[in-house]
């Protein structure tokens, strides 16, 4: 569950910073609920993905210098216990360990 929040806080910083309204870092973080310092490790994950980010004193806001889209998808399917036999091929885990279906 923690890969799929921070995958929310990234679409949300996105979005900020695709309209120019992010704020000042530390309003930034107010809005996400997060700290300054994980506001700056998500713009560096933004970086990754070659986004050019900068941050605007004037404006206070943080804007793409380059043309940037992040589009992140999640589904979340639920499978039968059949079903997920069928995927590890015979076998399932069981509290930690591994039992082989016969």
């Amino acid at each position: 569950m923690k890969n799929l929040k921070i995958l929310e806080r990234l679409q949300k910083l996105h979005n900020l910073i695709a309209i120019e309204q992010t704020g000042t870092p530390k309003e930034l973080a107010n809005h996400l609920q997060i700290s300054q310092r994980s506001v700056h490790l998500l713009i560096e994950q933004l970086k990754d993905y070659d986004a050019v980010v900068n941050y605007s004193r004037s404006r206070k806001t943080y804007y793409y210098r380059n043309d940037f889209d992040l589009q992140i998808s999640i589904s979340v399917n639920v499978l039968t216990d059949n079903e997920v036999t069928q995927i590890f091929g015979g076998s399932y885990f069981f509290k930690g360990s591994l039992f082989v279906a016969s």
